[in-house]
């Protein structure tokens, strides 16, 4: 609670009158809902999730009707009678359903007092803002006895993660069928729990590659049923990534998936000399960032594989990060190339980077989403901040991609972003010559999920691409790589 505006005050038993009445309105928006259901633990369906709701109208009269219903307590505990009031009974009726976007007006009228036990009766009526009744019913309070007034409180400010954006993804990804999909030695619980969420999702279908014994009794230890799965035994981790890769050579598999051994240790199978996954590009990882409040998908690049990429081999990182964002729906994304300040500066060769990648899409060396840079971090997210700088610039304040200037500040940024801006984080690998799904431990179903959905997309549009069925630009994504 950070403050107070004004009083709020009571009124007493003596004071309240036959015929009385007091009124709130309030808007039921996406985060009321959420709230409602924060509170008080109940995630039915009905009102968490709009399309089963539609389909649902019964039960949604009583779900969204509740929020209602709370709306008369606050007229009560606030107007009428006000502070010190005490509920002692009600009875609701719901009778038609309060939807997105509806304005409920909650009016409390007195009907009655007793004088015996000091309380007060009150007709309880909700509406639409069409003027029809959505709630209507009693309720019984004991009024206070002596005059209360209080500075009234400000809302706490509460911050909701909705990550709403990792949903559409998984959307988008069921109108494909699902990926044959390398998974490489999934020896432990969480990663073949990663495996399994997403197949029993349809976003693909795993091969389980690894030392059968260990994979079997992880699965075991899990309780995870893998029968349906096929799996490919080998003896170690090294043979695990050596197949896999192998496996995606010979067109069995659309996808590879890291199991349980490092990532250093798949990407040395994926990048060996003759490896049929090599191609002209630069291999990069791109973190596609759900960040609750901002409102665009942030594709941060490269935090997880090239330590102090070159010019040219950002020039790939942004070409990679821009071919996913086309896979994804955005067709010409804004590209921030961040550095420390937004000025170019010879003693800073972020800032000088940052200068040189823009001249080479202003002449055509990186094409399909527009640029800009150096920009500070703060100005590439936040319009006020840009222009405080004076910034004048298609990309400041509205990036959708953020290319650091290496590894150190890709990885404290995404974690950053993860643990103190509650963002989720679906992590993929780009540039050889299919996807690469990364899931950790620590990465909640969501983001597991979501990490396949993209690769899915990926997998399907290059796929496409190769079959002459989809748009060249949008299909690009692990055409080339190096």
């Amino acid at each position: 609670m950070t403050g107070t505006r004004d009083m709020i005050e009571n009124q007493t038993f003596a004071e309240i009158a036959i015929g009385q009445s007091a009124t709130l309105s309030r808007r039921l928006g996406q985060r009321e809902i959420q709230l409602f259901a924060l509170a008080t633990g109940d995630v039915n369906p009905t009102h968490m999730d709009p399309a089963y709701a539609a389909s649902d109208a019964f039960h949604q009269v009583v779900a969204h009707g509740l929020w209602s219903g709370g709306l008369i307590s606050a007229v009560l505990g606030n107007q009428l009678p006000g502070p010190g009031a005490v509920y002692v009974s009600q009875s609701l009726n719901f009778v038609r359903p309060v939807v997105l976007g509806d304005v409920v007006t909650a009016r409390v009228t007195v009907t009655g007092k007793d004088a015996a036990d000091g309380t007060v009766t009150l007709a309880c009526l909700c509406v639409n803002q069409h003027g029809e009744v959505v709630v209507e019913g009693e309720a019984r309070v004991r009024a206070p006895a002596e005059k209360v007034s209080r500075a009234r409180f400000e809302l706490p400010d509460v911050s909701l993660a909705d990550h709403g954006g990792y949903h559409r993804l998984i959307v988008m990804a069921h109108g494909h069928p699902p990926m044959p999909t390398a998974v490489v030695h999934p020896c432990s619980g969480a990663a073949l729990s990663a495996a399994v969420e997403a197949a029993q999702e349809a976003l693909i279908a795993p091969i389980l590659i690894g030392p059968e014994a260990k994979i079997r009794a992880a699965a075991q230890e899990a309780g995870l049923d893998i029968s349906a799965f096929r799996l490919v035994a080998v003896p170690h981790s090294h043979a695990a990534a050596a197949e896999a890769v192998a496996m995606v050579g010979r067109g069995e598999a659309g996808l590879l998936m890291k199991g349980s051994l490092h990532t250093d240790e798949l990407m040395g199978a994926v990048l060996a000399h003759g490896s049929p996954l090599r191609t002209g590009r630069r291999i990069s990882h791109v973190y596609l960032m759900d960040v609750p409040g901002y409102p665009h998908p942030l594709l941060v690049t490269d935090a997880a594989i090239n330590i102090a990429p070159s010019l040219e081999d950002k020039a790939d990182i942004i070409r990679n990060a821009i071919d996913l964002a086309h896979v994804i729906g955005i067709a010409c994304p804004r590209v921030a190339i961040l550095a420390a300040v937004e000025t170019v500066t010879a003693s800073m060769p972020a800032t000088l980077d940052a200068a040189a990648l823009c001249k080479m899409a202003e002449r055509g060396q990186i094409t399909g989403g527009i640029l800009d840079g150096p920009l500070a971090f703060d100005n590439a997210i936040s319009r006020a901040a840009a222009a405080e700088k004076k910034i004048v610039s298609p990309v400041a304040g509205r990036a959708q991609i953020l290319v650091v200037p290496n590894i150190e500040a890709g990885n404290m940024l995404a974690k950053q972003l993860t643990f103190l801006g509650v963002a989720d984080a679906a992590g993929i690998v780009l540039g050889a010559r299919v996807p690469i799904i990364l899931t950790s431990r620590a990465d909640s179903l969501r983001t597991r999920l979501a990490s396949c959905a993209v690769g899915l997309l990926l997998a399907a549009a290059r796929e496409a691409g190769a079959n002459g069925t989809g748009d060249a630009a949008a299909n690009a994504a692990g055409s080339e790589g190096r």
